[in-house]
């Protein structure tokens, strides 16, 4: 186990943490934190549990305790603590880049391929896959761009 480490809450961040828990609003983990960093308080003198017994009271692993008590003691922030790490950038890139959203706007606002009347999202998807430099989407990806893009029901060439 690591070292103990000293939590003291502030008014302000004890306030913050009982409404969370008391709304129940939040995420079940960020919720889960807030009981760990109440539990783990030392600001009213009261006798702090130990890790194991905290664990047990809140429902969660003594490891959960452990990261809880470790992100405070580097933040000194209820909300920091508790909250999710955001991300800098997405897990993976989209594969619709901008131009490749005006790319298929342009294609659908264009006229429909000889024997057609409308383009029809299949048929966006098939000549999509057909032009060089244009990664392969589904037709309900193009579906969902051409919402994006307000050109769907809008009572022209789609």
């Amino acid at each position: 186990m690591s070292r103990r480490v000293r939590v003291v809450l502030s008014d302000g961040d004890r306030r913050f943490l009982e409404s969370m828990v008391r709304r129940g609003e939040h995420k079940a983990r960020a919720i889960a934190r807030a009981r760990v960093l109440l539990a783990l308080d030392e600001s009213d003198g009261s006798r702090v549990p130990s890790r194991a017994e905290a664990a047990r009271r809140c429902l969660v692993s003594e490891q959960t305790v452990s990261r809880v008590a470790d992100k405070w003691e580097a933040t000194r922030d209820a909300a920091a603590t508790v909250s999710r790490k955001e991300r800098s950038s997405p897990p993976r890139e989209p594969k619709v880049t901008g131009d490749v959203e005006v790319r298929i706007i342009a294609m659908a606002c264009s006229t429909p391929p000889e024997g057609r009347a409308r383009w029809t999202l299949r048929l966006l998807e098939r000549h999509v896959k057909l032009d060089d430099g244009r990664p392969d989407l589904d037709h309900s990806t193009i579906g969902v761009v051409l919402k994006g893009g307000g050109v769907v029901g809008s009572g022209e060439n789609v």
